[in-house]
C-alpha cells in the first residue's frame, strides 16, 4: 500500500513524516525532474507496514510551479508508479479554511482519504474548541487531531491509515456545470477513467500532461474546442463553489476563541519585517550564519584534515613505498578527506538554516526580498543561497532546494558560486599583496582590507549581473509567483532540524563525493606522473642541484616536488596551456596552479610552494616573499608585478576553480549540462576580464 502525504506548504507536512517514518526514509527524484521525493515506510502494530511518500505541499490542482505539477501528474494519472492508494491530508487546524481547497480536490478523484488536523496542540493553546466528529460526519472521511510538534495521536494515526483502504471514498464535492459535465462525460466514458473530475482535469491540462501522447492531446484538445470550453473562467467558478461549500462546514466544527489584536507573532513582525529593520536585522542574522560556518566549522575541518593526514603518513610508515601506496594516500585518502572537510561547513548551515526555517522566520526573509531578487530573475528564497554563498558554494547550492520555480532556482545555482568563498581568502591573501599597499587610510581602514571587501563586491555585482542575463536568456513556462503562508513563530522541532540535516550531509558524502573522490584521483596521477624520460631527467637534475647547494633533506625533497611536477603531465598542462594564457600575464607556474587548483581554489597556494621549492610548512606572507622574488627570465622582471598580480586576483574572482561545486551542481540539476555551461561561462568571464585588466595595465 502507498500512502500518500498531502497538503499546502506550511502545514506541517514533514514534521508529520518524520513522525510516522523516522530513520526509515530516503531521498530519490522524480523520473525527468530536479525535485526529490522522500519515501520513508511505517510499521503497523501488527507487523504490517507500507510505504509513505510525501508529495510536494501545493495550494491546488490548478498548478504554478514545478512542485504542482508534479502532484497533478501523480494525482491524474492512474498508471502512475508514485501514484497513491490512500491519502493522509495534512491541514493546519488553525487556518483550516485556506487547507480545504486542495483536500477537496482530492476527495473528487475517489481516493480513500483521511484528514489529519495538525498543530492540535496550538488549537487548544489559542483556546480554539474543535469538534472532529462533526468535521468528519459532514466531509463524509475520518478526521484525526494530531500534533507534528510533539507526536500527538499519531498511533491513532497508524491505525486510521491502516483501516483507510476500507474505508469508502467520500462523496463528489463539486457540481459540474452543464457544459463541464458533458465534457468531462465524453472524455471520461473515452478514456475509461475512474472520475468525471479526474477526465475534468485532464481537458483543464491536456497539453502540458506528460503521460498523455501527442495523439490523445489533440484528441481532447479537439473536444475541447468543440464546446467552447474557457479554462481560466471554470477554474475561478469552480474555486468559487468550493469555498462556499466547506468554509460553513468548517465555521460550525471549530469555535475560534476572540483573536488577539496585538498577539507575539504580530509584535514581531512589526520589527522583523519593518522595510528599514527587516533587512537589517535578516543581514545580521546571516552575518552570524556566515561567521558560524566561518569560525566554528574551522576546528571540526581542522581535525578532518589532521585525522586523514596522520592517517596517511600512518599508511605510507606501514606499506611499502611505491604507487599503490601513493594512490592510497595521496589519491584515495586526499579525496575522502578533500569530500569529508566540507561536511562540517555543510551540517552547520542547514542546522541554523533549518531552525530559522522551524521558528517561522525564513518565510519572512522571502517575503522581503522577492520583489527585489525578481528584478535579477531570482527568488526571494535565492538571498539565503547567495549569502551562504561567502563561506562555502557547496551548501549554499544545496540550500537552493527550497525554491520552488525552476528557473529561478537554476539561476540561483549557476550564479552562486561567483560569490567569493572562504575557499579563495589564502589567494586574495597572498596576492594582494602585490597589487595595494598596506597603508592606513583615514586613520581607521586598512587599505589591503578594502582591496579585500572590494573582491567581495565585485564577486556579488557579477552574480546579479550574470543572473539577469541568465533571466533574459533562459525561456521557461513556469510562471513566477510568491504564494506563501506567513506560519506563527514558534519553537523548532529538533528532530525535524536533525534529519533534515543528516540528509543533507548524507546526500553530499554519497552523491557528490563519488564525483569529488575520482577528480581527486586524476588529478594525484597528473600531478605524480608523467613521461618516464622527463621524470627521471627531472629527479637528477633535483639530485645535482641539490648536492651543489649543499641542501639539507626537507630542502631537497621540496626541490625534487618541483622539479616533478613541472616534468608531470600537470606540469606538460602548464606549458601547453602557456601560449593561451601568457596574455594575461601567466608563465607555466601559474599554470600548473590553475590546474591543480581545480581540486580547490585553496590549492593554489600549496601549489605555488611546492613549485618555489620553499616547503608545504611555510605561512602565506612567507610564500608571497618567495614570489616576489622570482624573475621573468627573458625579461628580468619580475612575475609578479601590479599587472599579473591584479589579473591573477581578477581570474580567481570570476574562475569556477572548484570541482567539488561542479559535483553539487551536477548532483543538484541531475544533469552534466548545467555544470558544463556554468564552468565555460565562468571560465570565459575569468578570462576575458584578466584579459582586458593585464592588457590594460602591462
Amino acid at each position: 500500500m502507498i500512502v500518500g502525504l498531502l497538503g499546502n506548504p506550511n502545514s506541517g507536512k514533514s514534521s508529520i513524516f518524520n513522525q510516522l517514518t523516522g530513520l526509515r526514509q530516503k531521498i530519490g527524484n522524480f523520473p525527468g525532474v530536479t525535485v526529490d521525493k522522500k519515501l520513508g515506510s511505517i510499521k503497523f502494530n501488527n507487523g504490517d507496514t507500507a510505504t509513505v511518500i510525501d508529495l510536494p505541499g501545493t495550494y491546488s490542482l490548478y498548478p504554478t510551479s514545478q512542485d504542482e505539477r508534479i502532484v497533478l501528474n501523480i494525482v491524474a494519472n492512474e498508471s502512475d508508479p508514485n501514484r497513491p492508494d490512500v491519502i493522509v491530508y495534512i491541514a493546519d487546524v488553525t487556518h483550516l479554511e485556506k487547507h480545504l481547497l486542495l483536500f477537496t480536490q482530492l476527495q473528487d478523484l475517489g481516493f480513500p482519504m483521511l484528514l489529519a488536523l495538525n498543530m492540535s496542540d496550538v488549537a487548544d493553546k489559542e483556546g480554539m474548541t474543535i469538534n472532529a466528529d462533526a468535521l468528519s460526519k459532514s466531509l463524509n472521511i475520518p478526521v484525526i487531531k494530531v500534533s507534528g510538534r510533539t507526536g500527538n495521536n499519531m498511533d491513532a494515526l497508524k491505525v486510521a491509515i491502516q483501516n483507510l483502504q476500507k474505508q469508502p471514498a467520500g462523496k463528489p464535492f463539486y457540481q459540474f456545470s452543464t457544459d463541464e459535465k458533458k465534457l468531462a462525460e465524453s472524455i471520461q466514458h473515452k478514456y475509461q477513467l475512474e472520475t468525471p473530475y479526474q477526465a475534468l482535469l485532464w481537458a483543464h491540462h491536456f497539453d502540458k500532461l506528460p503521460f498523455l501522447s501527442p495523439t490523445q492531446q489533440q484528441a481532447i484538445g479537439n473536444q475541447v474546442a468543440s464546446v467552447d470550453f474557457k479554462s481560466l473562467h471554470f477554474q475561478i467558478q469552480e474555486t468559487m463553489q468550493r469555498y462556499d461549500g466547506f468554509v460553513p462546514i468548517v465555521q460550525k466544527a471549530i469555535k475560534k476563541a476572540a483573536p488577539k489584536t496585538n498577539s507575539r507573532t504580530d509584535r514581531l513582525d512589526a520589527i522583523l519585517t519593518h522595510k528599514i529593520a527587516g533587512p537589517f536585522i535578516f543581514f545580521s542574522l546571516m552575518l552570524l550564519v556566515f561567521q558560524a560556518i566561518f569560525a566554528w566549522a574551522s576546528y571540526p575541518m581542522d581535525w578532518i584534515e589532521q585525522i586523514f593526514g596522520a592517517a596517511g603518513e600512518s599508511l605510507k610508515a606501514v606499506l611499502p613505498a611505491g604507487w599503490f601506496t601513493d594512490l592510497l594516500t595521496d589519491g584515495v585518502l586526499a579525496g575522502l578527506g578533500g569530500v569529508l572537510v566540507f561536511i562540517p561547513q555543510i551540517a552547520i548551515l542547514f542546522f541554523l538554516i533549518s531552525l530559522l526555517e522551524e521558528v517561522g522566520y525564513m518565510a519572512r526573509a522571502v517575503f522581503m526580498f522577492d520583489k527585489l531578487m525578481q528584478r535579477f530573475g531570482l527568488n526571494g528564497r535565492s538571498i539565503v543561497a547567495l549569502i551562504s554563498g561567502g563561506a562555502c558554494a557547496i551548501p549554499a547550492v544545496m540550500s537552493t532546494r527550497t525554491i520552488g520555480n525552476w528557473k529561478e532556482r537554476l539561476i540561483t545555482i549557476m550564479v552562486t558560486p561567483l560569490i567569493s568563498c572562504s575557499a579563495r581568502i589564502p589567494v586574495y591573501t597572498v596576492l594582494i599583496g602585490f597589487v595595494v599597499p598596506a597603508k592606513t587610510v583615514g586613520g581607521i581602514f586598512n587599505l589591503q582590507g578594502l582591496a579585500f571587501m572590494g573582491l567581495y563586491l565585485l564577486g556579488i555585482i557579477a552574480a546579479l549581473g550574470s543572473a539577469y542575463v541568465f533571466k533574459k536568456v533562459l525561456k521557461s513556462n513556469e510562471r513566477s509567483f510568491l504564494t506563501i503562508e506567513l506560519p506563527t513563530y514558534r519553537p523548532p522541532i529538533f528532530k525535524n532540524v536533525l534529519l533534515t540535516v543528516w540528509e543533507k550531509v548524507k546526500t553530499f558524502a554519497i552523491e557528490a563525493g563519488k564525483i569529488i573522490l575520482i577528480i581527486s584521483i586524476v588529478l594525484w596521477f597528473l600531478a605524480s606522473y608523467g613521461p618516464p624520460k622527463k621524470m627521471e631527467q627531472a629527479q637528477a637534475q633535483a639530485t645535482t642541484l641539490a648536492q651543489e647547494q649543499n641542501l639539507d633533506e626537507a630542502a631537497t625533497a621540496n626541490l625534487m616536488a618541483a622539479k616533478q611536477i613541472e616534468a608531470s603531465y600537470a606540469g606538460h598542462i602548464g606549458k601547453f596551456i602557456e601560449p593561451t594564457i601568457r596574455p594575461l600575464g601567466f608563465d607555466w607556474k601559474i599554470g600548473i596552479a590553475l590546474v591543480t587548483s581545480f581540486a580547490a581554489r585553496e590549492v593554489f597556494v600549496g601549489t605555488m610552494a611546492t613549485i618555489y621549492s620553499i616547503g608545504s610548512e611555510s605561512d602565506e606572507f612567507t610564500i608571497r616573499d618567495q614570489m616576489a622574488k622570482e624573475t621573468n627570465a627573458i625579461t628580468g622582471k619580475p612575475v609578479y608585478n601590479l599587472a599579473t598580480s591584479l589579473s591573477l586576483l581578477i581570474f580567481y574572482v570570476f574562475a569556477m576553480q572548484c570541482m567539488s561545486t561542479l559535483a553539487v551542481v551536477k548532483r543538484e540539476t541531475k544533469s552534466w549540462k548545467w555544470p558544463t555551461i556554468q564552468f565555460v561561462f565562468m571560465s570565459a568571464m575569468a578570462y576575458l576580464s584578466s584579459l582586458l585588466v593585464y592588457q590594460l595595465l602591462a
